[in-house]
């Protein structure tokens, strides 16, 4: 099953590779008349694009040699075992470089969120948890506060110091519900201290969110900032039956 998936592999990224200006001449004036062929061009264009993201310094012209000697059925140049021993030693060339990209990331990234979060605790209205927690209320609310068992619907707006935004039911129109202990630790903190109807800002420093490992688009030791809508209050179906009032006997 490896083995096909390696071909399957090295054939889709074949279309996205020239060898030479002559082959990339070609390639980029060739009709895509039919459906074959624009499927083998999708193909190529998108591993193509995963390979020029993770291998940057990729000898493309060495690679459509190999390429061209295994499919011709040639005597390859290398034995199998310089070809898994090179391999091995291009994997791990390769997660060292990531690696010490990612550290220096990491650092600077928790540089700014400490230089932001300092700044950050002096404005006006803005309080410090003992976590490191900082919030700011927007609109006060006099509803239920949640406690972590709760599921709540809330409305939300995250983004970064540098005002990207990397998540928002706001403008995806449509409220959040979850349970309060299955989020991150800032959330789970940050919406306990509201009453159902507030809106308050908080700011998350890194191990209140995703810490040092990140997730997906957000980088290692980055500062999140919510404003939250807490919309409404739901207790756990447990908590209803007990607080429920038990049926009066009927009359004889």
């Amino acid at each position: 099953m490896k083995r096909i998936l390696m071909v399957a592999l090295v054939m889709a990224s074949f279309p996205a590779l020239a060898s030479d200006k002559k082959a990339a001449t070609a390639g980029a004036s060739m009709p895509l008349t039919n459906e074959a062929d624009k499927a083998a061009y999708s193909i190529g264009f998108l591993s193509g694009k995963a390979n020029q993201q993770n291998i940057q310094d990729l000898n493309v012209e060495a690679y459509v040699v190999g390429f061209r000697d295994a499919f011709a059925n040639k005597e390859p140049r290398l034995t199998e075992e310089q070809m898994r021993t090179t391999l091995d030693a291009f994997k791990q060339r390769l997660m060292g470089e990531a690696m010490e990209r990612a550290a220096k990331i990491a650092n600077a990234n928790k540089a700014a969120a400490a230089a932001y979060l300092a700044q950050n605790a002096k404005k006006s209205g803005v309080v410090t948890t003992p976590s490191g927690l900082q919030y700011e209320v927007i609109v006060p609310g006099t509803g239920t506060k949640p406690k972590p068992s709760d599921k709540i619907r809330a409305h939300y707006h995250g983004t970064m110091i540098d005002g990207t935004v990397f998540d928002s039911s706001v403008q995806r129109g449509e409220p959040a519900e979850f349970l309060l202990d299955q989020v991150i630790p800032g959330w789970t903190e940050g919406l306990q201290l509201m009453g159902a109807g507030a809106k308050y800002r908080l700011t998350l420093p890194p191990e209140l969110a995703y810490g040092e490992a990140g997730a997906g688009p957000i980088e290692p030791n980055t500062v999140l900032i919510f404003e939250v809508e807490l919309l409404s209050v739901e207790k756990p179906a447990s908590a209803k039956s007990v607080d429920k009032p038990a049926d009066k006997p009927k009359k004889k």
